[in-house]
């Protein structure tokens, strides 16, 4: 009887394609999880078991996302996804910032095109538009999210905008109202003049700037013997701000002395016969900078020379009659600059503590220690500021104004210049306008950071600091970055002068100063419960609704008059440091506290340090038991993306060429504790490790068509399935430890490590010729299939977080379903009984002699010796412990040879060899008999098998028991 053998090998078999096609293929499985309802599902699958709570950090609802966006939702859901296949009850909840600068700048820029004025329309016409533009970018954005495969709860995500939790975060700022947390202060602030408000720390970006440079002459006053006479000089930056001097800044720690000048050229600011007080260490450069020739030290300045002493302003004569006191102060340094430092309380933060630390020596001193405010909300200078009143700091552009020359004129013709330049440095920026800030002495809204909450006995900063050490951080160094920021922090500014925002709900009397609600106040329930009550049936915008004081505050006070309703907004930080209150402790299927925290490293200035507050002040902890930190993405060559170097990378754009699990790689890839790169030639590294993995799944897949999935016995398994079993065994401690540790990359590494190597290149080559081959009943094929039936779900499962289209795809070609899904499966359960160190240790011999035999095998077959190493049967001369490894074993299947002989006869010294794996040499010769036309093994025995002549035994035996199943 004829037969085609062909037809009688197992070659693979599936649908599951070569080619991906992902871009057309996600959209399909995204639109399946939405039929089968996946979400409801993983919900209902995990009843019962532990919450595991990643609480979403919130964007921004104002534009299309970016790579930064993609990086991090990515690692938020491979780490919701992954604690779900670890079995516990992982509920992943999106939300969206809605408030604040983002979205109100946008709805502007939309009025300044058409023509339109906000300040002409009603302020809740103006909110009620922010809203329309909030509620159109969450559906874009959630959209783009969901395209990137990130699995959530879509149809409810929160929503910093939405009636209740506006109530809520309205509640807790009581909170610090009632316990008298919040209160009202003048302190030096960062003041965008573009943007017409107050900047916190996290909205604030470092960009090289441009700025005039100064030393002045303060003539002291009083002075004998050799400080008769002189002036002690500053330098400064800022010019603009010399109006608003008020002090000088020593320290004890630096040698100062007195220099006169005895060469100058002629009309020189430094003229000749001036005497200066300068550092000691500083002197020279000053003198340099001033173009003076010869000067001469006359004597030493020690600091208590120094203490009590008063300079004159250098425009004294023209409004500014007042002493400057010499005050000493820890921020003084001797780094740059005089050694003397140009005290404006109004105008930073260090002038400002330094003056108020000084405040009740100087007021017993009969110096006025009121502060000025001589810039107002447009960068004007204020008539507190004599002689400039109108003069710009800064236009509503963001440019320079005129009030830094009109300064440096005005002590010109004074007298008082010493010096002038220009020095190019990093200096702070709105991270939304781009422009300059300035530090302005403004009445603002703070909460206290080292108070004593309600006579607990701690402060906000003492809580906060004790949580950040019981907090677990990944990496660890968040923890030190975070809590330097809290040890340094200053009282926090709450308040905004916006219109799109959760209001700051609390009334003061104009007369006493007392807050409602307030620490005093008697009504505090009464009227937190109407403002929740409110807030909650018509949002925030009932708070700026007409009559909103008499509604209110109506019956709580007797007389209503001295009792003004603020009406500054809160930080956009208080309302997502909010969130775990509407969030985490409002929806029954989440938890307080989290789990876990996931935001770039800059949100130890921002989310994670606004939440950590407002959590420690209301609730004494922190909201979160973890936090995980990523980096920025960076262009290819390292360098910062931008528009203008052309080297921006947009997950829309790798979407749509190469699909999101290319995208999603790289994420679980990186190391993304640090920052990483991405470009062209790193997503094509990407796709080629993909395109590897993707047909190690194709191959399992195929070769497994038809197999029933029957067990075999773990004692039945030949040696090199239950050397598989046990790195299956392997993997699973690393891959679940990984996954509980948030190591993803350590995971690729291992599985695309395992499946190149252990998997394509070494079981999988070993074992073609057994699954084609064997005849059905083979134990030998049934235990190679079940281990590759296992290897399938083991590696689809691991994968499934970092890969969910890919493993869907893979998953539903092994098992078609019309509702099932690989992410409704846990992770398998490993038997212990599969680990077997000292099958490995003996199977890390047997590799090392096949890896010398495929050496000596491709250098047969570069010489054109052998096409194929079937065609070989090398004599391997090997040490005692390598032939005891071998016992048992076919080395020639393993060697993917026709046949194998081993000795351990000395090799010729022409044998092969490696250089790493001593006592292993091999003598190629070529195998003897003809080529088998079924399994091409070129045995002895072809051509003498009855009825089979053109194939071998084994070949005729399956053969010959498919035609009797066949019958």
């Amino acid at each position: 009887m004829s037969v085609d053998y062909k037809t009688t090998v197992f070659l693979p078999k599936t649908d599951f394609p070569m080619r991906a096609g992902l871009p057309t293929l996600e959209p399909r499985l995204i639109e399946r999880w939405r039929k089968i309802g996946l979400y409801a599902k993983l919900r209902e699958a995990a009843k019962g078991r532990e919450l595991f709570v990643l609480h979403d950090g919130p964007p921004y609802a104002n534009g299309h996302l970016h790579i930064g966006h993609a990086l991090n939702k990515t690692l938020k859901d491979v780490v919701t996804r992954s604690q779900q296949m670890l079995g516990k009850d992982s509920n992943y909840v999106p939300g969206w910032d809605c408030h604040g600068l983002p979205i109100e700048w946008k709805v502007e820029e939309e009025y300044r095109a058409s023509g339109r004025n906000k300040d002409e329309v009603p302020i809740n016409d103006f909110r009620a538009e922010c809203r329309r533009y909030a509620e159109k970018w969450v559906a874009i954005q959630s959209e783009e999210f969901r395209r990137l495969g990130v699995e959530g709860d879509w149809d409810r995500p929160y929503l910093t905008m939405a009636y209740e939790a506006e109530a809520i975060i309205a509640a807790e700022l009581l909170k610090f109202a009632k316990t008298g947390q919040l209160y009202r202060g003048s302190k030096p602030v960062m003041w965008s003049v573009v943007e017409k408000t107050a900047l916190a720390e996290a909205e604030i970006e470092y960009h090289d700037y441009q700025s005039d440079t100064i030393f002045v002459r303060f003539p002291l006053m009083g002075g004998s013997d050799a400080l008769a006479e002189a002036s002690v000089v500053i330098w400064t930056t800022t010019p603009w701000t010399m109006p608003g001097n008020r002090a000088i800044s020593f320290s004890p720690r630096i040698a100062y002395g007195v220099y006169v000048i005895t060469g100058a050229p002629e009309g020189n600011w430094a003229a000749t016969g001036q005497k200066l007080i300068l550092a000691d260490a500083l002197a020279g450069e000053v003198m340099k900078a001033a173009k003076v020739e010869a000067y001469e030290r006359l004597a030493d300045v020690p600091a208590e020379a120094l203490a009590g002493k008063v300079c004159a302003h250098p425009l004294r004569g023209q409004g500014y009659e007042f002493a400057v006191p010499l005050l000493e102060g820890d921020h003084v340094t001797d780094d740059a600059g005089t050694g003397f430092v140009h005290t404006a309380p109004g105008h930073g933060a260090d002038d400002f503590e330094v003056w108020m630390d000084h405040g009740r020596d100087l007021a017993a001193r009969g110096i006025d220690t009121a502060i000025p405010f001589t810039v107002d909300d447009d960068g004007f200078f204020t008539k507190e500021a004599p002689g400039f009143e109108g003069r710009r700091v800064i236009t509503d552009k963001g440019e320079k104004g005129d009030a830094n020359q009109a300064v440096i004129d005005a002590l010109a013709t004074a007298g008082m210049m010493v010096a002038r330049g220009r020095l190019k440095h990093q200096y702070p920026h709105s991270w939304r306008s781009k422009k300059p800030i300035i530090f302005r002495n403004t009445p603002q809204w703070f909460i206290h950071m080292d108070r004593d909450i309600a006579g607990q006995g701690d402060s906000l900063r003492a809580r906060s600091l004790k949580a950040i050490d019981e907090t677990a951080f990944y990496p660890a160094g968040g923890q030190n970055r975070l809590r330097s920021m809290i040890q340094n922090k200053p009282d926090w500014v709450v308040s905004r002068q916006r219109a799109w925002g959760v209001p700051i709900a609390v009334f003061r009397n104009k007369e006493t100063g007392e807050l409602a609600p307030g620490p005093d106040f008697a009504g505090n329930d009464a009227l937190a419960a109407r403002i929740r009550d409110a807030f909650t049936a018509e949002g925030a915008d009932a708070w700026f609704a007409d009559g909103s004081k008499e509604r209110f505050l109506g019956g709580l006070v007797n007389d209503l008059e001295p009792w003004e309703q603020v009406r500054d907004i809160l930080d956009v930080w208080f309302d997502s440091g909010s969130t775990h209150a509407f969030v985490l402790e409002q929806r029954p299927d989440l938890k307080w506290p989290a789990d876990v925290y996931l935001e770039g490293s800059d949100q130890h200035r921002g989310w994670f340090h606004s939440s950590l507050i407002e959590s420690c002040g209301t609730r004494g902890r922190a909201p979160y038991d973890s936090v995980i930190t990523h980096g920025f993405t960076m262009a290819e060559d390292g360098r910062k993306m931008s528009k203008s170097l052309g080297n921006q990378v947009f997950p829309q754009d790798v979407i749509e060429k190469s699909g999101a699990d290319i995208l999603r790689l790289w994420v679980v890839s990186t190391d993304y504790a640090e920052d990483q790169r991405i470009g062209p030639e790193i997503l094509k590294t990407n796709t080629d490790a993909y395109r590897k993995l993707r047909n190690t799944v194709r191959w399992m897949l195929g070769t497994l068509d038809g197999h029933d999935g029957a067990d075999v016995p773990l004692a039945e398994m030949p040696e090199l399935e239950r050397l598989m079993l046990h790195r299956l065994a392997e993997l699973d401690r690393l891959v679940r430890d990984s996954y509980r540790v948030y190591d993803f990359k350590r995971i690729v590494a291992a599985l695309i490590q395992f499946m190149n190597v252990d998997l394509s290149a070494f079981y999988f080559d070993v074992r073609k010729d057994t699954v084609y081959c064997d005849a059905p009943s083979s134990p030998r094929r049934r235990a190679a299939l079940h281990v590759v039936d296992r290897l399938f779900h083991c590696l689809v499962t691991w994968l499934a977080p970092m890969l969910p289209f890919t493993t869907e795809e893979a998953w539903l070609a092994r098992h078609p379903s019309e509702d099932d899904s690989v992410h409704l499966q846990l992770f398998p359960d490993v038997p212990a009984a599969w680990s077997d160190p000292a099958l490995a240790a003996k199977w890390e011999i047997v590799r090392d002699v096949r890896r010398v035999v495929t050496g000596a095998l491709e250098l047969e077959r570069a010489q054109k010796t052998i096409g194929s190493s079937l065609q070989a049967s090398p004599i391997v001369h090997v040490s005692a412990e390598a032939m005891a490894a071998y016992e048992g074993l076919d080395a020639a299947e393993i060697f993917i040879t026709s046949g194998a002989t081993l000795t351990t006869d000395p090799a010729p010294a022409e044998a092969f060899r490696l250089d790493d794996v001593s006592g292993v040499a091999v003598v190629p010769a070529l195998a003897e008999g003809e080529k088998c036309e079924r399994c091409w093994r070129q045995l002895p025995e072809v051509g003498h098998v009855q009825g089979h002549e053109t194939i071998c035994e084994r070949c005729a035996d399956a053969v010959d028991t498919l035609i009797g199943e066949a019958a």
